[in-house]
C-alpha cells in the first residue's frame, strides 16, 4: 500500500510517499480501507517532535479515518466487513490502509457521507466534550471561542448555540474568518491580531467576562484569556499551536473561583459512556442540518506536505482533508 510517513522530526518536508506492506488485523482489529483522512493540528506537532505524547520514528500521521472494512481479527464480534466506518487511531491514517481495534471503529449512519464523517472524530468530539464535560457549560452562558474559523472553532460555535449559550464571542485573525464565525452563528466577533482584545472581550460582556473560553494557542493568548473570564468561569485548554510554555501563577484563579482545565480526547475514548453518545449526537446534528461542516479543502494524499505548510502558515479555514480513494 502507498503511505506517507517521515523519518525524522523537521518541517513539511520530511513527509514522504512510500510503499509498504498492508497491514494485518489480529486480535479485537479491525482494517479499513480508507477513503478519507482528516488533517489535524496534532499530525504537525507530531511531525515536529512536539507532541503531547512521545511520537516514535518512523511514523505514519493521520488519526481520523473514514472508509470500508475489509477485513477483522480473530476476536472482532461487533464489525462485519463490508461496515462503513469512521474512526480516530492513534497512527497511520496517511495510508491506503489502517488498523482500528473494533471499539473505536463506529458504524456510519446512511445519511453521513466519508467526508462528513471525518470532519467529526477530532474537532467534533473536541468541541462537544470541551464545552460540555470539561467546561461545564449551561443555558445562557458565555462562551469565548477562539480561532472560531478553524476546525473546532467553526463546530465549538454552532455547538454553543445548540447548547443554549446566551452570547458566542468568537476571535479569528482575518475579516474572511470572522464573517464565516458569524455565518457559524456567533453573536460577537473580535480580530485578536489587535492590540487590546482582551479589552473588547470584557466591554462586550458589560465587563462580566466570558464563563467558558476554549484556548488552543498557548503564550500570550493564553495569558490574555484568562483575563477575559467572569467569577467562576472556565478555560479549557486544549493545544499549544504557539509552542510556547505556560507561565500561571494559580493563586490569581482564587479571587474569582476560576478554573483552568486541560483537555485530552484519547482520555474520553477510554470511556464508551462518554464517546458513544457523544458521536451519535453529532451524526444527528450533522443530519438534521443544525451542525454545518465548514471543509476548507480535500487534496489528494500526495499533496499532504502542501497541506502543512499552509497549516503552519495560519492560512487555512474549517476541516482539511485528504482523499485516499
Amino acid at each position: 500500500m502507498k503511505a506517507i510517513h517521515f523519518e525524522e522530526y523537521g518541517g513539511p518536508e520530511v513527509l514522504k510517499l512510500t510503499e509498504m506492506e498492508r497491514p494485518v488485523p489480529t486480535g479485537h482489529e479491525v482494517l479499513i480501507e480508507i477513503d478519507c483522512v482528516g488533517v489535524n493540528y496534532a499530525d504537525t506537532a507530531r511531525r515536529e517532535g512536539q507532541y503531547v505524547v512521545p511520537t516514535p520514528l518512523p511514523f505514519i500521521p493521520g488519526a481520523e479515518v473514514a472508509g470500508v472494512v475489509v477485513e477483522v481479527g480473530g476476536k472482532v464480534t461487533k464489525i462485519k466487513p463490508g461496515t462503513r466506518v469512521v474512526s480516530l487511531i492513534e497512527s497511520g491514517g496517511y495510508s491506503e490502509y489502517a488498523l482500528s481495534d473494533e471499539f473505536s471503529a463506529i458504524p456510519l449512519p446512511d445519511a453521513i457521507q466519508f467526508h462528513e464523517a471525518v470532519a467529526l472524530p477530532l474537532q467534533g468530539l473536541s468541541a462537544y466534550h470541551i464545552l460540555k464535560t470539561m467546561g461545564r457549560m449551561q443555558q445562557g452562558e458565555t462562551v469565548l471561542v477562539h480561532a472560531a474559523a478553524g476546525g473546532v472553532g467553526t463546530i465549538a460555535v454552532q455547538l454553543a448555540k445548540i447548547f443554549g449559550a446566551g452570547k458566542v464571542i468568537a476571535t479569528a485573525s482575518t475579516v474572511e474568518k470572522l464573517e464565516l464565525a458569524k455565518e457559524m452563528g456567533a453573536d460577537e466577533l473580535i480580530d485578536y491580531t489587535q492590540e487590546g482584545w482582551e479589552m473588547k472581550v470584557r466591554e462586550v460582556t458589560g465587563g462580566k467576562g466570558v464563563d467558558v473560553a476554549l484556548e488552543m494557542a498557548g503564550g500570550d493568548i493564553f495569558n490574555k484569556t484568562l483575563k477575559c473570564l467572569a467569577p467562576f468561569g472556565r478555560l479549557v485548554v486544549f493545544g499549544n499551536a504557539s509552542r510556547k510554555p505556560y507561565t500561571m501563577n494559580p493563586q490569581q484563579l482564587m479571587r474569582r473561583n476560576q478554573s483552568v482545565v486541560g483537555f485530552f480526547l484519547p482520555q474520553i475514548m477510554k470511556h464508551p459512556d462518554l464517546l458513544l453518545p457523544s458521536i451519535q449526537d453529532l451524526f444527528a446534528y450533522v443530519a438534521s442540518g443544525e451542525l454545518k461542516l465548514t471543509i476548507g479543502g480535500i487534496y489528494p494524499i500526495e499533496k499532504a506536505a502542501a497541506v502543512h505548510e499552509e497549516m503552519n502558515a495560519r492560512q487555512t479555514k474549517g476541516k482539511l482533508i485528504l482523499q485516499v480513494k
